[in-house]
């Protein structure tokens, strides 16, 4: 059974959990949240998206390597140099969950049209596959965010697939740039009210709405930028709940 509506989790979470120490490495339980949305029983179907690194094969060894003997089913779509699969709609149809990869917002988004991926992916979501990322793989789904796109100095991205109306910030905690522009890029109108995220903390959205935020790790938190009604701009905490 897929998702019982349109699902996305947008997050600043890696492919890991956090390290505990004498612990083996394990996958970040927001996969297992993702499965769980998505309906998807013991063997649940992910595909991996990594256009934001141009399909790069190192990144895509290291995510088969950390799934590799766990209870999901992994498989990728590369565009790069061309799709590895033949018949790509079908392909994603037939996942639980479609996971995308961190980089170049820009570079994802602008690919993504190219080949009427955004289409497909929105027929996905529609469907009941569960759509979710890391970084790149976060801001690409909302109107836009702060991005490293474009040089080590962050700029406003606009361009996303807008099917969230809010602008998306991520690694809010860890990137000292990230804070002060998207505070600015909310002030000045460039982007609308926007969701926040630090290091280890995602969003839930169904349909528009955000439904929660999780988080990994203890200290990691959630946020909304807005507008007040002087102008001036309001950053509220959303207190995320823990998984894992």
């Amino acid at each position: 059974m897929p998702a019982s509506e349109p699902t996305i989790l947008a997050t600043s979470m890696g492919i890991y959990a956090p390290r505990v120490e004498g612990a083996p490495r394990r996958i970040n339980p927001v996969f297992d949240l993702a499965a769980e949305l998505a309906n998807a029983g013991a063997e649940p179907k992910v595909c991996f998206l990594n256009q934001a690194e141009g399909d790069q094969p190192s990144t895509l060894t290291r995510v088969y390597e950390a799934f590799a003997g766990s209870r999901f089913r992994m498989t990728h779509l590369a565009l790069f140099p061309m799709p590895n699969v033949d018949d790509i709609r079908s392909h994603l149809l037939a996942q639980d969950v479609i996971w995308v990869g961190g980089g170049s917002v820009a570079n994802l988004c602008a690919v993504w049209r190219v080949h009427g991926l955004g289409d497909i992916l929105r027929e996905c979501w529609a469907a009941g596959v569960v759509l979710g990322g890391v970084s790149a793989g976060s801001i690409c789904w909302h109107t836009g965010g702060a991005t490293d796109s474009f040089g080590t100095t962050l700029r406003g991205f606009t361009d996303g697939l807008g099917w969230l109306p809010y602008g998306n910030g991520v690694h809010y905690d860890s990137e000292e740039q990230r804070r002060p522009l998207m505070h600015r890029l909310v002030g000045d109108g460039t982007l609308p009210t926007a969701h926040c995220t630090d290091d280890g903390t995602g969003l839930l959205y169904r349909g528009e709405r955000l439904v929660e935020a999780v988080a990994d790790r203890a200290g990691a938190s959630a946020y909304e930028v807005s507008q007040g009604p002087d102008g001036s701009v309001r950053e509220t905490p959303i207190g995320p709940r823990r998984i894992g």
